[in-house]
């Protein structure tokens, strides 16, 4: 065990390489590469247990669903209506779309999603201080997004399980903030209050607008309509 811990760092050195100018860490191209296969996998994996039913044609289908949930989520979080100075952003209801797949098919393959998504976000923008923090901010956080799929069978699922999902991520983005970046907090303030009130300030301003539109009718009937074909 010992000897495994004493090779561990130069484990970690093969997938990220340490700045020395300013301390932060950044993916190897051996990193990038492990972080596709890994988010591959997920993906496949995800797939695989939407259903027990063996028909291949409805694992595909519910693949591509998957997919085009992950592509939607990136593109409406590059569509930032606010971005705040130290990371997070209100963006134009990206977390809404990694929901959608706990809400249609459940807490594994939302959670899985949800890991790839966090992945993907990774590969495409790397914030990488500590690489603990990565496991926390990327795949964890936006996995917290998937524990929709706990209400996927409940009346107003979509509602609760969003407002579940946004929680799961904030859960992880406040431990995240605490623990890692406490050195940026406010004058006068504790870390964990500053990350409560820091993240809750994105994630909150996001949520609402999620809220009220998923809320609005002829959305609402939408959504329900498509979960109902799947």
């Amino acid at each position: 065990m010992q000897k495994i811990m004493l090779q561990l760092p130069a484990l970690v050195g093969v997938f990220v390489t340490l700045n020395p100018e300013d301390g932060d860490y950044s993916l190897t191209t051996l990193g990038y590469i492990g972080l596709i296969v890994l988010m591959i996998g997920l993906i496949a994996a995800a797939a695989y247990l939407l259903r027990k039913d063996g028909n291949a044609t409805v694992k595909t289908k519910q693949l591509v669903y998957c997919a085009a949930a992950m592509a939607l989520a990136v593109v409406t979080s590059m569509i930032k209506l606010y971005e705040f100075p130290f990371g997070g952003s209100v963006t134009l209801c990206s977390m809404l779309f990694i929901v959608l797949i706990g809400y249609w098919y459940g807490p594994k393959t939302g959670i899985m999603t949800g890991a790839a998504y966090g992945i993907l976000q990774l590969i495409m923008g790397p914030y990488i201080l500590f690489p603990l923090q990565v496991l926390v901010d990327y795949p964890l956080a936006f996995a917290g997004l998937g524990l929709a799929g706990f209400f996927w069978k409940s009346k107003n699922g979509l509602l609760k399980g969003y407002i579940a999902g946004v929680l799961g991520r904030y859960f992880f983005a406040v431990l995240s903030g605490w623990i890692f970046f406490g050195e940026y907090a406010w004058e006068g303030w504790a870390p964990l209050p500053y990350s409560l009130a820091y993240n809750g300030a994105y994630l909150l301003a996001e949520a609402v607008i999620t809220i009220i539109i998923i809320s609005l009718p002829p959305v609402k009937k939408a959504l329900l309509q498509v979960k109902q074909t799947l």
